[in-house]
């Protein structure tokens, strides 16, 4: 299977870049597709911890190639500031790969990203304020800056210019802002160029050659398909697709190379920022999960709001990315519960809905129909197979599997890269 998908099954924050780490040593490439330095990874290497903002996970298993790719969304000084992070911690880096289609994130996207989400009072979307939905809209408006454009000062003024001539105005007479200076802009983008040089290739290229000599590709989604600019909880989402197909647009690779759909769902639900979440629990055993799970964000620092596993939004990731299989991390989270709660189904105006209702209204007012499964008490973290697990949780598993709708061939019971059990293998 050359060609596989990796994404979030979920609201986001998974445990992607584990499951991401684990098949690292497997692949040839490891490939960021969508998002920015708003999608946060943490891998745990033997003691080490590793959080991840930008980089493929892949960056930390050695003969592997990790890729941005045009889909990405690229702060520069974020980049070059986690390279250099890694590289103090002996990290080898230099076998990263840009694509110089990718857009970057610019000092004016930042300021606006800020500015237009406290303007938002109580209607704010809850953004990480780092700039990314902004450049999403550039590239969108075709006003957008390219990590191409680095190396043509020429081209990269004219683009600086045209952006600043509209941003500047709503900076200043809608925000009360003083407007940003294209000179300014420019020196420090330039600034980035040489630092970035060696990086930079036509991955495309380099990818679908790569998968037509036999290599195996790993694409990795930030964030999570409930967050999905298309397919999410619009407007509480992403700008870009963490979907499957996003795989695809965001780095130019075909559909039919692909082989693989792996989806990443926790044995919980948890989400950051603002939006409808059924399942949220604002309780004792919501903080419960949150203070065992150590759910705040690895990118924003901001407490996740938890809840109890939803198959409502697993089926529908299942639908919508075509996944082939699951990956289940956090299952040792759930260790000392006497009885677990699942949502299998939600109750809207009085009715029964088995899958994710279309409409934005009917979703917030969604209320869980959850089904109780026993729990269990003992440590899970040293199983090393599916046997190794107590009854109970095989029998929470192998419920998930089925109300999901696709196999879970992994079960993380421990946040270190050896503490999962490997059902079936993707490879």
């Amino acid at each position: 299977m050359p060609a596989l998908v990796l994404l979030g099954a979920q609201w986001g924050d998974e445990g992607k870049g584990k499951a991401t780490d684990l098949l690292g040593g497997s692949v040839d490439y490891v490939v960021r597709y969508q998002g920015g330095n708003n999608a946060g990874h943490t891998v745990v290497v033997g003691d080490q911890k590793y959080a991840l903002h930008l980089l493929p996970s892949g960056i930390l298993s050695p003969g592997c190639t990790p890729v941005i790719g045009n889909g990405v969304v690229v702060d520069p000084a974020v980049l070059l500031s986690e390279l250099s992070g890694l590289a103090e911690r002996g990290v080898d880096t230099s076998k990263l790969l840009i694509s110089g289609n990718a857009h970057l994130i610019t000092p004016y996207h930042t300021t606006l990203d800020k500015v237009s989400e406290r303007f938002l009072g109580k209607r704010k979307i809850g953004t990480t304020g780092r700039g990314i939905g902004p450049a999403y809209a550039d590239k969108i408006n075709r006003v957008g800056i390219r990590v191409q454009d680095l190396f043509d000062e020429s081209i990269l003024r004219q683009k600086v210019e045209a952006a600043l001539d509209s941003k500047n105005q709503v900076l200043a007479k809608l925000y009360n802002r003083r407007a940003i200076a294209v000179d300014q802009v420019v020196e420090e983008l330039l600034g980035y160029a040489d630092q970035l040089s060696g990086y930079v290739a036509d991955t495309t290229l380099v990818l679908n050659n790569a998968i037509d000599q036999g290599q195996v590709v790993l694409f990795e989604g930030g964030q999570g398909t409930l967050l999905d600019v298309d397919h999410g909880t619009y407007p509480f989402v992403t700008s870009s697709n963490p979907t499957a197909g996003g795989a695809c647009t965001g780095t130019g690779v075909g559909p039919t190379k692909i082989s693989c759909v792996i989806g990443i769902l926790k044995a919980y639900t948890t989400r950051v920022g603002a939006g409808p979440f059924p399942t949220e629990l604002l309780d004792e055993d919501g903080e419960k999960l949150r203070t065992i799970g150590g759910e705040r964000g690895v990118t924003t620092g901001r407490d996740r709001r938890c809840g109890w596993f939803d198959a409502v939004i697993a089926r529908y990731a299942t639908r919508v990315n075509g996944l082939t299989d699951f990956f289940l991390t956090k299952l040792d989270v759930l260790t000392g519960w006497e009885r677990i709660p699942v949502c299998v189904a939600y109750e809207i105006d009085g009715k029964r809905v088995e899958e994710l209702p279309y409409s934005q209204t009917d979703f917030h007012h969604a209320t869980p129909i959850y089904e109780t499964l026993p729990g269990w008490s003992e440590d899970i973290t040293q199983a090393k197979t599916f046997d190794d697990l107590p009854k109970n949780a095989q029998k929470y598993v192998q419920a998930l599997e089925e109300m999901s709708g696709a196999p879970i061939s992994a079960i993380g019971v421990g946040p270190g890269r050896d503490e999962t059990i490997q059902i079936n293998s993707f490879l």
